[in-house]
């Protein structure tokens, strides 16, 4: 999909999902034909003509400003994430030419930082959502059922996101299997606008998409969240259910780190204990 068209997509989709009492907009009871604001109802929030605001929504026209855009994600009540979205899908189209870009690597220092964290659950994930490295924990806690070296090759390396979707060990794992999807396929939708000519990440989403329908019907609703701190209640085949938090430490541009705390004593905690234990034995 164009530049263009994901940028008119992501308006169209945002304001469907506004209520014209969410906003003030007064209906004084009418029926109204469509879902969410009219574009005039909207155009007149951010403060631009019905007409441009068309244009920009039929992908005619990238040339808005930043002011204007920042207007739009005002009235569209953009969080931070979703509003670098915006920017970053308005970029010129000449910015866009796709291309193939070489396997991504995980530096030195991040190496270094894996293995200070060996008593912690920790996977090094790169922009498109493949498991660049990973320590033992981190290993057993995600995907125990997985070769542990495939990590080391490029062309076998584990993809979470395909696994959350495709993969029944990993849709099991979630007690609450729709939250993970989402919190996947709300940062694919940001790692696209923040990198439109990785031809590979673009790759994944069509392949993910004919594959599972449930990632589909998630794609087209155009969500975007950054994944920084999540909750999640896991269910693993080891040592039963646990809660743990999951963190994902980012430093620029370099690969992140995903890792998997417990509050100290608690029975999750004794949980990833016992897990590190049965795989040191």
């Amino acid at each position: 999909m164009s530049g263009t068209a994901q940028f008119g997509d992501f308006l169209q989709t945002r304001r469907s999902q506004l209520r014209p009492e969410d906003v003030g907009v007064p209906t004084y009871g009418e029926r109204r034909r469509v879902q969410g604001l009219r574009r005039e109802e909207l155009a007149q929030l951010a403060g631009v003509s019905v007409s441009y605001y068309t244009r920009l929504e039929q992908g005619h026209s990238l040339s808005a400003s930043p002011e204007v855009l920042d207007a739009l994600a005002t009235a569209l009540q953009l969080d931070d994430a979703e509003r670098q979205h915006l920017h970053a899908l308005a970029k010129p189209a000449k910015a866009r030419r796709a291309r193939r870009p070489a396997p991504e690597r995980v530096p030195e220092a991040t190496v270094q930082l894996l293995h200070a964290l060996a008593d912690v659950p920790a996977i090094v994930l790169g922009r498109r959502s493949e498991v660049l490295a990973w320590n033992r924990l981190g290993h057993a806690l995600f995907a125990g059922h997985l070769d542990f070296t495939a990590v080391d090759r490029v062309a076998e390396r584990p993809n979470m996101a395909q696994l959350v979707f495709l993969d029944a060990h990993t849709r099991e794992l979630y007690a609450d299997w729709q939250s993970k999807a989402k919190a996947v396929v709300g940062n694919l939708r940001l790692m696209t606008g923040q990198h439109p000519d990785d031809a590979a990440l673009h790759e994944l989403v069509g392949q993910l998409s004919a594959r599972s329908t449930d990632f589909a019907s998630m794609w087209a609703d155009h969500r975007v969240k950054a994944c920084a701190t999540a909750v999640y209640e896991m269910r693993h085949p080891l040592v039963g259910p646990l809660v743990v938090t999951q963190q994902t430490l980012s430093n620029g541009p370099s690969p992140s780190i995903v890792v998997a705390t417990a509050p100290p004593g608690s029975p999750s905690d004794v949980a990833l204990s016992l897990l590190a234990h049965l795989i040191r034995a």
